[in-house]
């Protein structure tokens, strides 16, 4: 990654002239599109791709606008960590996702159900939201599967839920402008992605003592957010991970790990930290099915526009039902994926 003043100083004001050019130049590239519409196969994917990519890089300008102005309020930056200018960039976050998600929605023409019962159409919802009531902190626990999913899930825990997440991703994201200045204001782990290994000097070691200052310190209102399989579910990714527990002398983990369909095997050490960092939290999982099939840019395209009812489901673990030491764990962890798994063999398929 560039380093942060490079960052700060020509990334971010870069995504305000691409969103000003785009927005100026949107008539153009209209006429083209629709234009060049016959010969591409499809219900207008390409004015749908054009017109998001505006929307997206307007978005993001807007809100770093909006962080320079909250910037300078603080004193330029003296006083932005205090808890009022935390609390407001949580505010900015979940303002501009309720935005985002109700353009996108539209354009995608994708609903979101949330169920935290058995029959959705039972109190599903209201089910689902007092799972996560206040008063207790959480450790939220999602499979990731699908395009923008961590996107669906910190949308769901800011304006359905009113949970604070402090959040775990993959350092990459930091090439983007409005996610890299506001989740380095509020509590969150930018990570390179290494493995699990339990040398004390190995790149594994050093994300898992990160996920644990992270942790440390959950208010009631706070959900730590953790994707215990480390990435979206690739026939790749699955391989990797079975051979390293079976290099690492873990056969029956590995049987239970080729067993799964939808989902990779989870990798126990960020959890196990977690949990250790604070003592008083439940775990509240989360599944989810309607993105599953989209892998590649060529899926997406495809399935452009997506149609697509994406199903959530969360169930939740007291504190008192979750082992203590870390191969028990493991299998608490591995026992909720193939759950997990198959609740998603129960839904309709295409969804």
């Amino acid at each position: 990654m560039p380093p942060t003043w490079a960052r700060r100083i020509v990334l971010a004001p870069l995504v305000i002239v691409a969103a000003v050019a785009m927005l100026a130049l949107a008539p153009l590239w209209l006429l083209v599109a629709l234009a060049l519409t016959s010969l591409v196969p499809g219900r207008f994917r390409l004015p749908r791709v054009l017109w998001l990519v505006t929307v997206y890089l307007l978005w993001d300008a807007m809100l770093v606008i909006a962080m320079l102005a909250l910037w300078i309020a603080s004193g330029f930056g003296y006083a932005i960590r205090r808890p009022g200018f935390v609390t407001a960039h949580y505010r900015l976050a979940a303002w501009g996702l309720r935005l985002l998600f109700w353009i996108f929605g539209g354009v995608l023409r994708l609903t979101i159900t949330t169920t935290g019962s058995e029959e959705p159409d039972a109190g599903g919802r209201a089910a689902f939201d007092a799972l996560f009531a206040p008063g207790t902190p959480l450790i939220v626990a999602s499979r990731h599967g699908g395009p923008g999913d961590s996107f669906i899930l910190i949308h769901t825990l800011l304006n359905q839920v009113a949970r604070r997440p402090r959040i775990v991703l993959k350092y990459t994201l930091q090439w983007d402008p409005a996610i890299d200045i506001l989740l380095h204001r509020v509590p969150s782990q930018f990570i390179v992605p290494s493995g699990f290994g339990r040398s004390a000097h190995g790149g594994g070691a050093r994300v898992e003592e990160a996920l644990g200052r992270l942790a440390a310190g959950l208010g009631p209102q706070d959900a730590f957010v953790i994707f215990p399989e480390g990435g979206n579910v690739s026939a790749a990714r699955r391989a990797s991970r079975i051979r390293r527990l079976r290099d690492a002398g873990r056969e029956q983990l590995a049987e239970r790990a080729e067993a799964l369909r939808h989902v990779m095997a989870p990798q126990p050490g960020g959890m196990h930290v977690a949990l250790n960092a604070a003592p008083d939290a439940d775990v509240v999982f989360i599944a989810h099915t309607g993105l599953d099939r989209l892998v590649t840019l060529r899926d997406i395209w495809r399935e452009l526009p997506m149609d697509k009812g994406i199903t959530m489901r969360a169930w939740r673990v007291p504190r008192s039902e979750i082992p203590v030491d870390i191969d028990a764990r493991s299998r608490w962890l591995f026992d909720w994926f193939a759950r997990i798994d198959d609740w998603i063999d129960t839904q309709p398929p295409g969804r």
